[in-house]
């Protein structure tokens, strides 16, 4: 079946959020006393990771997952604040998160060459719908395509409904369509047992090496398309 569209994922795959959060914890942290070092960015990623998951199962909301990652990962330092603080708290790395933000350098030129060849372009993403699509505004990529996430299809990756219903209302056929993300089992098997095609980001070159349909950089996708 012919080829359609192409379907990226946000974080990681066309925006370095790794690299962002790195750099909002090296200037947030020490305003409230903790030093930053790769161990403690390792500890906020795992809390991160716990509470954005319950997200994705649809169990709290995202401003939710904010307050309970601040509650368990501030105790670790001795800070102890009342949840009705977290809020606030969380609004100085948010800030800063969202200020250091930056595309992949790889990722405008992909994008040309996805767009030269006749295909439309949209995002699937696990994050918030506000701050995604500030990302992809403060990338200069506001007009991309279109930008679904959890919020609007009421199911998050890596359940293959969510590129289901992200077909659906883009009115392309599975088929028809190529997940390209960073993450195996959200944008590689997921978008596969939903009946899409699928290209795995493989940055870091961590693989898994078995996966045939591997890149190190979009600039590999070309020839996928």
């Amino acid at each position: 079946m012919i080829l359609r569209g192409v379907l990226f994922d946000l974080d990681g795959t066309l925006g370095d959020h790794d690299s962002s959060v790195a750099a909002a914890l090296r200037s947030w942290l020490p305003g409230l006393g903790v030093p930053f070092d790769e161990g403690v960015h390792a500890l906020w990623d795992e809390i991160a990771e716990r509470h954005l998951a319950a997200w994705r199962r649809r169990e709290i909301s995202f401003a939710e997952q904010r307050r309970r990652r601040l509650a368990d990962f501030l105790p670790y330092f001795g800070i102890n604040r009342e949840m009705s603080e977290l809020d606030e708290v969380f609004d100085g790395f948010r800030v800063a998160y969202q200020s250091e933000y930056r595309a992949f350098e790889d990722a405008k030129d992909a994008l040309e060459t996805v767009a030269k060849a006749g295909l439309r372009v949209a995002v699937l993403t696990n994050g918030d719908n506000r701050q995604q699509r500030a990302k992809l505004a403060g990338m200069g990529m506001a007009g991309l395509g279109l930008v679904w996430t959890p919020e609007e299809l009421g199911v998050a990756k890596p359940n293959p409904a969510a590129f289901q219903r992200a077909c659906q209302r883009w009115g392309i056929t599975p088929a028809e369509v190529l997940s390209v993300g960073d993450r195996h089992e959200f944008d590689v098997l997921a978008a596969r047992a939903a009946g899409l095609r699928a290209v795995h980001l493989d940055r870091s070159g961590t693989g898994p090496h078995d996966e045939p349909h591997r890149i190190t950089s979009l600039r590999g996708l070309a020839a996928y398309l």
